[in-house]
């Protein structure tokens, strides 16, 4: 039990790096392209990376489960790359990263409504714990952007919500197939409609040789690589190894992760920063704590 813990954890922190560096690379992306171009590029390069596997491994998922895998790429990274992306058009990243930590909470009140899953109170306790922290996180920050367009924010809760069901989902029906199986033929096939819109935002029309240009490209194919296809095979790796509250709550640590390269970028940090993501880290250690009986 030992290692499967440290495993588990070991997973955590490699998923918490990635998402939390994927805002980064989205406004990287967001200087010379558009949003639905960049989360477009996202989803596209992301299928291209495990084609070979999801064309090696397509006839192994029976097809009764086909249609779950499908739609767990499209709730689960389509239309948020997409949400993200505009989103990111109107409030800060750091804003966006706060609000993504919906998603154990979404995890939660869907499964109970939806798929009669049950949450012990030690885990709500430590969720609870880990939001408050999280929002404290984003309020400490120094000149923090008051800047609370509701379309916006909307757009990040929706994609929390989406998050939510598709955990809930890949736990209950996709359970016994392998994780990069899911994932390799649910970004391939989810590739497609990506395509089509990045054909009629008018990107192959653009300079492709303006070095901005290519930069963006660099960057949105990169987030991707790492933010799209490896972390949904660590993802659901975690989902199914840990249960879906804890694989969810995989969400309050992208805040620390951002004030992290804030860090790097020169922004100021100071005590209450760690506080917070202390707080945060300790809601989650509270809601794993022991050894889970009713994922």
């Amino acid at each position: 039990m030992g290692n499967s813990k440290v495993v588990n954890w070991v997973l955590f922190i490699l998923l918490s790096f990635i998402w939390g560096s994927s805002f980064v690379l989205m406004k990287e992306g967001l200087l010379s392209l558009t949003a639905y171009q960049v989360a477009s590029i996202r989803i596209i390069s992301s299928g291209l990376i495990l084609l070979p596997i999801a064309v090696r491994n397509f006839t192994k998922i029976p097809r009764n489960k086909l249609v779950y895998v499908f739609m767990s790429g499209v709730l689960g990274s389509l239309l948020p790359a997409y949400l993200f992306c505009i989103a990111e058009q109107g409030i800060d990243s750091s804003l966006a990263g706060v609000l993504n930590a919906l998603t154990p909470i979404f995890v939660i009140i869907i499964g109970a409504m939806f798929f009669q899953s049950r949450t012990s109170t030690h885990k709500v306790i430590g969720i609870v714990i880990a939001f408050s922290g999280s929002v404290l996180l984003f309020f400490s920050q120094p000149g923090f952007s008051q800047n609370s367009n509701v379309f916006y924010v909307l757009l990040v809760v929706l994609a929390t919500l989406l998050y939510g069901i598709n955990v809930n989902m890949v736990h209950r029906h996709l359970n016994n197939i392998p994780s990069l199986h899911i994932a390799a033929v649910a970004l391939t096939l989810n590739s497609i409609p990506a395509l089509i819109v990045l054909y009629f935002t008018g990107y192959f029309k653009l300079d492709l040789a303006n070095s901005g240009i290519q930069w963006s490209t660099f960057y949105s194919a990169i987030l991707g690589l790492g933010g799209t296809a490896i972390a949904t095979i660590l993802f659901y790796m975690l989902l199914k190894r840990a249960g879906s509250v804890f694989a969810s709550m995989v969400t309050y640590a992208i805040p620390i992760v951002a004030i992290m390269w804030g860090i790097v970028y020169k922004e100021e940090i100071g005590w209450k920063q760690v506080a917070c993501m202390c707080i945060i880290l300790f809601g989650v250690w509270w809601a794993n704590r022991r050894q889970a009986t009713d994922h």
